[in-house]
């Protein structure tokens, strides 16, 4: 007992920065009182005691503001923070190192009896707000996006946002062209990191490269039909200016280009 005790303990320190000492810790995190709280309460419920574990439930919510159910199993290294309108449901089942955060609700989506909660599996960090519905998996290592509302099995050491939520690949760092077009469209390219992927953002980022490649293609068959005498046919909107950045990868290609005419040449005369 007093060794679980000290890895729940040692489980604040791993995962907040603010934890300064272990009497802070034993004084001022709920989370960790409802854990401990729970774990009398689960014992009571496995050995028929069930009213009296409710009764305990209660007074740990009461105290808390979490509310775990004394059914639900809960493995080891677990860790609400904050904690505040946590709620897990009786069928839950939590792996080793899962990581809640305030008003993440692990809930149903039936009345009928049986499995009706969720399973996280090891390793899962659920983020503040979000809701994990019905007898679904969220597997080894997945993160939960903050408010994201989950109604289907998570794939293993991936990451969900969105309401309903959907599975996002790792945000793509837009190239320096797009950037630019985007601060000219008063759109935060570089808005959202690698951390935190957003689908809508890497849309708008895929959407301005295309934007600029087909821009690119434009003005260079401009230049072709310039260069032979030949006028580009009328159009029904405003002629496109080449951007300043467009201008300096010219520069910069031509600049390329003349230096390695400069060292083809050099290796002909040795």
């Amino acid at each position: 007992m007093f060794r679980t005790m000290r890895e729940d303990i040692q489980s604040v320190f791993d995962r907040d920065p603010a934890a300064r000492n272990v009497w802070e810790v034993l004084t001022c995190y709920p989370g960790l009182k409802a854990l401990w709280g729970h774990r009398i309460s689960h014992w009571l419920w496995r050995h028929g005691l069930r009213w009296l574990a409710r009764m305990n439930s209660q007074l740990a919510r009461f105290l808390t503001g979490i509310e775990i159910h004394p059914g639900a199993r809960i493995g080891r290294h677990f860790f609400i923070d904050h904690g505040m309108g946590v709620v897990i449901g009786e069928t839950a089942d939590i792996g080793d190192n899962v990581t809640l955060y305030h008003q993440v609700t692990l809930g149903g989506t039936t009345w009928d009896a049986g499995k009706r909660h969720p399973t996280l599996e090891d390793n899962v960090v659920v983020g503040a707000g979000a809701k994990v519905l019905g007898p679904i998996t969220v597997g080894v290592g997945a993160r939960v996006g903050s408010n994201s509302v989950v109604v289907r099995d998570v794939p293993a050491a991936a990451t969900v946002v969105g309401i309903p939520a959907r599975v996002v690949s790792k945000a793509r760092e837009p190239s320096e062209r797009v950037a630019a077009l985007a601060a000219r469209m008063g759109f935060d390219a570089y808005g959202l990191s690698r951390d935190m992927p957003d689908p809508v953002a890497d849309a708008l980022n895929a959407m301005l490269d295309h934007m600029q490649t087909l821009d690119e293609r434009v003005i260079a068959l401009c230049d072709t039909l310039a260069r032979r005498g030949e006028e580009a046919p009328p159009a029904d909107i405003e002629p496109i200016e080449k951007p300043e950045f467009c201008r300096e990868q010219e520069e910069q290609t031509e600049a390329g280009a003349q230096d390695d005419d400069k060292e083809s040449g050099g290796r002909g005369a040795v």
